[in-house]
């Protein structure tokens, strides 16, 4: 079934979820993307209160193999990847930024805002896209997710509260 690109992501996501749910994995994103002349799957899994381990990531991929190719919503050739969202994980999705208030994140904005196109703080509150975030000054920054490049959570703990 040939399906435009953009609907790609929801076909496979309707796919992976309840495949993710039954295996203990949850799903963190899913990408189709075209790097040089390949196209790649991406299905990010996460594993909650521990680490993604390689046997998670083999078990998605062998159990996504028969129904991505019985439901056939990709018209091109591509590759099957299955990862971990890493340390300093993205923040992408709206569920994403709930489960993450009050942790400290990285920003970095497609264009400068107050001369600056990077802030670290804490997510205190995301609402329809509208993020807030509490400087490590004491001020609040005030932001549409769709005016930043990215979001990541700070695992490293990476500034002082004097930034």
């Amino acid at each position: 079934m040939a399906e435009k690109k953009s609907n790609v992501v929801s076909l496979v996501w309707d796919i992976a979820e309840p495949i993710a749910d039954e295996l203990g994995l949850e799903l963190w994103d899913i990408r189709f993307l075209k790097e040089g002349a390949n196209y790649y799957l991406r299905i990010i899994i996460d594993c909650g209160d521990r680490p993604v381990g390689i046997d998670d990531c083999v078990n998605m991929s062998r159990a996504l193999d028969a129904p991505l190719d019985e439901a056939d919503p990709i018209d091109k050739s591509y590759s099957l990847q299955v990862q971990s969202p890493g340390i300093e994980r993205e923040l992408v999705r709206d569920f994403h930024f709930k489960k993450y208030l009050g942790e400290k994140v990285t920003v970095r904005f497609i264009r400068a805002v107050n001369s600056q196109r990077e802030y670290k703080g804490v997510l205190t509150a995301f609402n329809n896209g509208e993020i807030s975030l509490a400087l490590p000054n004491g001020e609040s920054l005030e932001f549409n997710k769709k005016d930043t490049s990215w979001v990541k959570l700070d695992d490293f703990g990476g500034f002082a509260e004097n930034e």
